[in-house]
């Protein structure tokens, strides 16, 4: 039996911020697409991604206003797959690196979609899905947002 490709798992629709857009606007685009992470795209690359956690302890916790640049408190290590490949694999990855949603790229580098750990515990077979959902709660780590 083949194995799942990434593509069979992601969602299409996906938003965009770009790094010039106020924290406040990146917002409101999270509140209407329901979603807690916006990639973040300049001249049709993607240059980062910001999360409604990203907002809250980067920019409020530090009393930033609601003015200040998505650039100023998004991640701009942009972590990524692609469409093509197996979707065990990245889960896996996703555990090891404490991710809990990762851009989509083709293999043109430009943005397809996007897998979350719902995408996985709704496509993947359960174990896959709680292996990655374990490792990724496990405390520490790269991506902490209390080393920042």
């Amino acid at each position: 039996m083949a194995k799942m490709k990434v593509r069979e798992a992601m969602t299409i629709k996906v938003r965009t911020a770009n790094p010039e857009q106020t924290i406040c606007e990146a917002a409101g685009l999270m509140a209407e697409c329901d979603a807690g992470i916006l990639p973040v795209s300049q001249n049709d690359r993607l240059v980062g991604v910001i999360t409604d956690r990203d907002i809250a302890i980067r920019a409020v916790a530090q009393r930033k206003s609601p003015e200040t640049p998505v650039s100023d408190v998004m991640s701009k290590e942009v972590l990524y797959c692609f469409e093509d490949e197996d979707l065990e694999h990245v889960a896996k990855n996703m555990g090891e690196v404490k991710v809990r949603r990762l851009p989509v790229l083709n293999r043109k580098k430009r943005l397809v979609g996007i897998v979350s750990v719902g995408d996985l515990a709704l496509s993947a077979n359960a174990q896959i899905a709680g292996r990655a959902v374990a490792d990724i709660s496990k405390p520490g780590g790269a991506h902490s947002q209390t080393i920042h």
